[in-house]
């Protein structure tokens, strides 16, 4: 047969490769590897009851028919969701580049620059456009970082509302029904009460702390909201505003009228609305709030050379070093995204977003002005680019609906039988027209014929911007293609991506994203579909949500499926509150405990804080495992309020425990139910599963698991699997009802969380089929042991299970290096970075060790590469073990190095040049240079800079500093 199966080209290994490989390991086959590694207790008695494997070309066909299910209407319904035009420039050399979607977040800084650069941009765009002086690098959507802009002002209030035990937080009605509900879904839990109503009727009073208007507001009216700033402020509440990133090219920024926070999307900004994501929200904030703006910081920091370097700033992995003290659980951001807004910046600069925001706002008025003309009322006397019109007696909205859709249009249906209209980036003339036909039509009168007006501001010049924006050369320089394209290949080669080499980073699974599961991101049939459109437009969608549902309902052996969450921290919300929920519909409200074994990944204490639990720590045994002793007492102690027990199968320690059930037979006996973390699912799937072990719910973490790609750190997705008795909870939408009569308010600000990738996973589980999604499992865990036994005469494992195996990561040992010879964990990191290969998880989930996961994806000649990168390492070591290397000045201390110091006339290290760069022969091949040396981290969190400016502004800055 011509077509061959997906597996052979996803997973790595030969046949005869894994025969060498298991010789290695010390077993004869991979299932008795397999028996080792996984307890018999939970193995499944029969393979998963998926249909077989597909070939690339058969799925394709098959996804290119799902596709043509979708109908692309133009949509003019707004409410933060617009078409965009995706310049092609960046659409090629980004979105589809694998060299930006499959690298990792930028945690080794030196092999990050141009990812971080993009970020930086970002930061500085939202920064000038909001008028506030320090933004994040993004967030998950604006919903969220509404969210996330209450609790940090619930966090800081000021001494006096604290106590006064000020919970109530003020909501205008006119902002987003999406923002709205998730807000409720976070507030909920945080004994925070919401006030929804008219701004201009709300009376603050000690109890109120913060409150969130939208600008321009739902409907699209501007407001004057100055003076009800001023008033919150006499009454010490912070004020956020959810803002349309492109109206602030024309209208008065919310930090200019006195906002303490900004948030909103940057969907608009040439990324497509993919029937509701996954795009990349903002954050902006006061400096003085630096501390506690919520996500990820890009500073400016110095390298060891004190050369400016960027890097991740303050709250990198707040979750883990603060853990039940977080104040968020956000670890994904939205680095794919981001990027590709923040080019759209640099692409465009001031001068063009002006031109394409007084595009929108030009053809609003012009059908403001005919729609009147017809006898139509249009409610909005200021407005950017959204109208809403107020229809005659003799007119109703199944009158214009029915009208639209012949026309191929979608527009907004308010509740008290309005229209509303929002014009974009795309619309031009043509449709101006067809949607006057339409009213004219509907109406009885004949359409006016309309004149090209000229382009100025029609809203009252009050709103107008005066302050500027953009000045940095970065939005002044790139404005050709041409240009344009270099300066991303630029970026592109200072970035460390799966293009040049494995990515060995434990509890991250950075396995191959193919090809063809990554083709439709390009197709309109899924990028051009607003997510409140009629399902029938989204056809293509639901069967594929359904499938993909039902698929992931068999490999978890659980019940139903939400794909709302659009990241694994936002699954643990999600899974936390579905147990809360459930324990209160049988009047247990009380329950409120939440176990979390000491090991666990940092989201998880925080997760359980923001889901209104209370967290207690259950300790590991010497051997890493969780101590069920412990784990036992704690779930006695809390019987009569213990609500979850948090568990990461296999464990975080890359072993698969022998008492898992027996963990889950002490939970449920008291009372609990168990959320596993689906972290290091890769390892499970086909061999055991969910209800095997006893869990009752978990997230998945699509972008580790199943093949999404990382983006340099986002999008993450984490749908929910749950057993029939939660399944009713699961979260329900505003704009997409559910049948769950009991379901938790919306988790996300779109129905479908991040739609328009899921068909990346309904890809690689089509193409793989339950026999290929076995191999997988199984050739992750013999990769892992494969390397952790050639190690082992070097390196120590740090834990194995009972038989001495790990599943499908491993933490290698590296503390007796750093007592002995002053060798930290980070020193071979960043040494690794000279041989070519990124670094593995470092000091996580035990400080002063690396944990590594090769993925099933890795071919054997990768793996003896990495193999032979670490023996060396290790030869490294010994040279300062046996006095002929110097305890300070030596390879592993000065790593890594770039290639303008290995080409520097001045060298005076007693190593050699060669040495430095080529320690082993193989990589004069294909070397990569890190683009700054080792970066000084604490020196970026003292001097805080977060801007994008020219490289000699940052090094007059460095010399400032140094020089006081």
């Amino acid at each position: 047969m011509a077509k061959e199966n997906f597996v052979t080209r996803h997973i790595g290994p030969r046949e005869e490769d894994k025969k060498a490989m298991l010789k290695t390991v010390g077993v004869e086959t991979i299932d008795e590897l397999i028996s080792q590694t996984i307890p018999n207790a939970i193995r499944l008695d029969n393979p998963l009851n998926l249909k077989a494997g597909i070939s690339e070309d058969e799925y394709q066909e098959h996804i290119q028919g799902i596709a043509s299910k979708n109908k692309v209407y133009k949509s003019f319904i707004g409410m933060g969701y617009y078409n965009t035009i995706v310049p092609s420039v960046i659409k090629r050399n980004i979105l589809e580049n694998p060299s930006w979607y499959t690298s990792y977040t930028p945690y080794q800084a030196e092999i990050s620059q141009g990812r971080l650069e993009a970020l930086v941009n970002f930061q500085t765009m939202v920064r000038d456009l909001t008028g506030l002086k320090i933004a994040n690098a993004s967030l998950l959507d604006e919903g969220t970082a509404a969210a996330e802009a209450m609790l940090m002002m619930y966090n800081k209030r000021s001494r006096a509302k604290k106590k006064n035990n000020a919970n109530r937080f003020f909501i205008d009605k006119n902002t987003f029904p999406q923002t709205i509900e998730v807000i409720k879904s976070r507030s909920l839990h945080q004994n925070i009460e919401l006030v929804i109503d008219d701004y201009k009727n709300f009376s603050f009073d000690e109890k109120t702390f913060g409150v969130l208007v939208q600008y321009p507001a739902s409907d699209g009216k501007i407001e004057d909201y100055s003076d009800f700033v001023a008033k919150a402020h006499d009454n010490e509440c912070l004020v956020a505003v959810a803002a349309d990133i492109l109206s602030l090219a024309l209208l008065s920024p919310p930090g200019d009228w006195g906002a303490d926070i900004a948030v909103g999307s940057t969907q608009r900004f040439g990324v497509p609305m993919g029937y509701g994501g996954p795009h990349a929200a903002y954050f902006a904030t006061r400096e003085k709030y630096k501390r506690n703006i919520p996500g990820r910081i890009i500073g400016v920091s110095k390298d060891k050379h004190e050369n400016p370097a960027l890097r991740m700033a303050l709250q990198t992995r707040e979750q883990h070093i603060k853990r039940e003290r977080a104040t968020s659980n956000i670890c994904t951001a939205q680095a794919l995204l981001a990027s590709m807004a923040s080019m759209y910046a640099v692409y465009h600069g001031k001068d063009g977003l002006i031109r394409i925001a007084r595009h929108s706002h030009n053809l609003a008025a012009i059908l403001d002005k005919n729609l009147q003309k017809m006898g139509y009322k249009q409610e909005n006397t200021d407005y950017f680019d959204t109208i809403k019109i107020n229809l005659p007696e003799t007119t109703t909205q199944d009158d214009i609906q029915s009208r639209a859709r012949t026309k191929y249009i979608n527009l907004r249906y308010f509740d008290d039988g309005s229209v509303g209209i929002s014009m974009d980036e795309k619309a031009d003339m043509q449709d101006v027209n067809e949607i006057i036909a339409i009213f004219a039509e509907a109406n009885n009168t004949a359409a006016p014929t309309i004149a090209q007006e000229e382009e100025k501001i029609y809203f009252d010049e009050k709103f107008e911007r005066q302050s500027s924006f953009l000045s940095q050369e970065t939005f002044n320089s790139y404005h050709s293609e041409t240009k344009m394209m270099r300066y991303i290949k630029k970026l592109e080669r200072k970035d460390y991506s799966l293009t040049h080499s494995m990515i060995p980073l434990g509890s991250c699974t950075m396995k191959l994203n193919a090809a063809t599961e990554m083709l439709p991101l390009s197709w309109s049939t899924f990028t051009d579909i607003h997510p409140f459109v009629p399902e029938d437009q989204a056809e293509g969608y639901h069967e594929l949500f359904t499938e993909l549902e039902n698929m992931l309902n068999e490999i978890t052996g659980l019940s139903a499926t939400t794909l709302q969450p659009n990241s694994g921290a936002a699954g643990e919300f999600t899974g936390l509150s579905v147990i809360k929920a459930y324990h209160n519909s049988r009047g247990d409200t009380h329950r409120d405990v939440v176990l979390v074994p000491s090991s666990a990944h940092g989201t998880n204490p925080a997760s359980g804080v923001m889901a209104g639990h209370n967290v207690v720590i259950v300790d590991s045994d010497e051997n890493g495992n969780i101590n069920i002793d412990d784990l036992k007492q704690k779930a006695q102690e809390n019987a009569d309020n213990l609500s979850a027990f948090m568990v990461t199968y296999p464990s975080t320690h890359g072993v698969f425990e022998s008492k898992i059930q027996e963990m889950c037979d002490i939970v449920h006996q008291n009372g609990g139910q168990v959320y596993m973390d689906g972290a290091n699912l890769n390892a499970m799937i086909g061999l055991t599963n969910l209800k095997e072990i006893g869990a009752d719910i978990c997230h998945l973490n699509l972008h580790k698991t199943f093949a999404i790609p990382h983006g340099g750190g986002g999008p993450g997705v984490g749908p929910v699997s749950a057993a029939g008795h939660l399944a009713e909870f699961l979260p329900s939408h505003s704009f997409i009802k559910t049948n769950r009569p009991n379901a938790i308010p919306a988790v996300s600000a779109a129905p479908w969380g991040s739609a328009s990738i899921m068909h990346i996973t309904y890809g690689y589980i089509k193409m793989l089929g339950a026999e290929g999604l076995t191999e997988t499992s199984k050739t992750a865990i013999l990769n892992s042991n494969y390397i952790a036994s050639a190690l082992k005469n070097h390196f120590d494992t740090l834990y194995t299970g009972e038989n001495g195996r790990v599943a499908h990561e491993m933490i290698i040992e590296c503390r007796n290096f750093k007592h002995h010879y002053g060798v930290s964990e980070a020193d071979i990191a960043k040494r690794l970075m000279d041989y070519g290969f990124h670094a593995p998880t470092l000091s996580f989930p035990v400080h002063g060790t690396l944990m590594a996961e090769p993925t099933e994806s890795e071919s054997k000649e990768e793996l003896d590469r990495f193999i032979d990168a670490m023996q060396s390492i290790h030869a490294e070591i010994m040279e300062i073990k046996d006095g002929n290397a110097d305890s300070e000045d030596n390879v592993l201390k000065n790593a890594p190095h770039t290639a303008g110091e290995v080409t520097s006339d001045n060298w005076d290290h007693a190593y050699s040049r060669e040495k430095a760069a080529f320690p082993l022969s193989w990589i004069r091949d294909n070397k990569f240079w890190p683009d700054v040396a080792r970066v000084d981290d604490a020196y970026g969190d003292r001097h805080l800079v977060c801007d994008c400016a020219p490289v000699e502004t940052y090094r007059n800055k460095l010399y400032a500093v140094n020089n006081e």
